[in-house]
C-alpha cells in the first residue's frame, strides 16, 4: 500500500469532479474545486472519517470491497481504477468476466434520473448501484455479502425477494430469473467461475432453481411488466425497462408507470416523501 501516492490520487480525482458530475446539487458557492470528503464518503458507502484518514494518508488498508466503492464514487474509469487498486495495495479485479465495475457513462445517465427509479446489475443480478427511488421501491440491496448480493439467491434460497412482488407473478418471475441467468452464464463462458459457483450451490440448495434449471430456458431481459408490492403504497404496476451495456456483463433497469395512472401517482408520491415512513 503506497499511502502517499494513493492520499494523492484520491484528492486529485476527487477535485475533478463537480456535485453535477455525481447527481448534486450545486448548492451554495465552494470555496474549493471538486466534491467535499462527506460527499465522496456517502457515495462510497463509508464513513467520512475512514475516507478521510485514507486521504490524510493515516488510514488502514481498505478491503478491495471499499476500493471497488471508492471507484465508483470517483467515477474512475477501468485503467484509474486498476491504478487505485494497486496504490491501494490489492490485486486489481481481472477485467475478463468482470463486471462490478459501473462504467461511469451508466453512473452519469443514473445520476440524472431523479424523478425515477433506477438500479445497476450485473450480468448475474447483483445490484451495484441504486438511486433513492429504487431503494423507496424495492428495499436497498448494495452491500449484501456473499451470495445475498444476487437476485436468484434471494428468490429461490433465502425468499428475501418474494415479498417484493405480487404472488400470482411469482411462478413467471422465478422462470425469467433462472432464463435470465442461463443467458448470463451462457454469455460469461466457462471462464467465470463466479457464475458457476452460483448456479452449482443454487442447484444444491433450491429444489425449485434445479426444477427450473432443467427446462433450459434462455432469454436475455430487455423489458417486462412487474407488480410490487411497496410496503407503504401496496401494489404499484411498473415498466421495467432494461438498457444494456454493449457487452451485457451490465444493465440498467428503469421503473416506470403510464403518465396520470394511479401507478404513476405513487411513483410520484414516493419521490415526494422519499424512504420516510408513511403516515397510516
Amino acid at each position: 500500500m503506497d499511502r502517499a501516492a494513493l492520499a494523492d490520487f484520491l484528492r486529485r480525482r476527487r477535485e475533478l469532479l463537480r456535485p453535477e458530475d455525481v447527481g448534486l446539487g450545486t448548492g451554495p458557492r465552494r470555496r474549493t474545486p471538486g466534491l467535499r470528503r462527506e460527499e465522496v464518503a456517502a457515495l462510497a458507502g463509508m464513513s467520512v472519517d475512514y475516507y478521510t484518514r485514507l486521504e490524510q494518508q493515516r488510514g488502514p488498508q481498505p478491503s478491495e470491497q471499499m476500493v471497488a466503492a471508492i471507484a465508483r464514487a470517483l467515477r474512475c474509469s477501468l485503467d484509474e481504477r486498476d491504478h487505485l487498486f494497486h496504490l491501494a495495495g490489492q490485486n486489481a479485479p481481472v477485467r475478463l468476466h468482470r463486471s462490478d465495475h459501473v462504467d461511469p457513462a451508466i453512473l452519469r445517465v443514473l445520476d440524472r434520473l431523479e424523478d425515477t427509479p433506477a438500479i445497476v446489475v450485473s450480468h448475474l443480478g447483483e445490484t451495484l448501484v441504486e438511486n433513492r427511488l429504487a431503494v423507496a421501491l424495492l428495499g436497498s440491496s448494495v452491500g449484501l455479502s456473499g451470495n445475498d448480493r444476487y437476485q436468484a439467491w434471494r428468490w429461490f434460497v433465502t425468499g428475501d425477494e418474494l415479498a417484493k412482488y405480487a404472488p400470482e407473478q411469482h411462478d413467471r418471475l422465478a422462470r425469467v430469473v433462472v432464463a435470465s441467468l442461463r443467458a448470463a452464464v451462457g454469455l460469461a463462458g466457462p471462464g467465470d467461475r463466479r457464475a458457476a459457483a452460483l448456479v452449482t450451490e443454487l442447484e444444491q440448495r433450491s429444489p425449485g432453481f434445479r426444477d427450473l434449471w432443467a427446462r433450459h430456458e434462455v432469454a436475455t431481459r430487455w423489458s417486462d411488466n412487474k407488480t410490487i408490492v411497496q410496503p407503504e403504497l401496496g401494489r404499484i404496476t411498473v415498466d421495467c425497462q432494461v438498457l444494456h451495456a454493449d457487452d451485457q456483463a451490465q444493465a440498467l433497469l428503469l421503473f416506470t408507470a403510464p403518465p396520470g395512472s394511479e401507478d404513476a401517482q405513487k411513483l410520484e408520491l414516493l419521490g415526494v416523501l422519499g424512504q420516510q415512513t408513511f403516515a397510516g
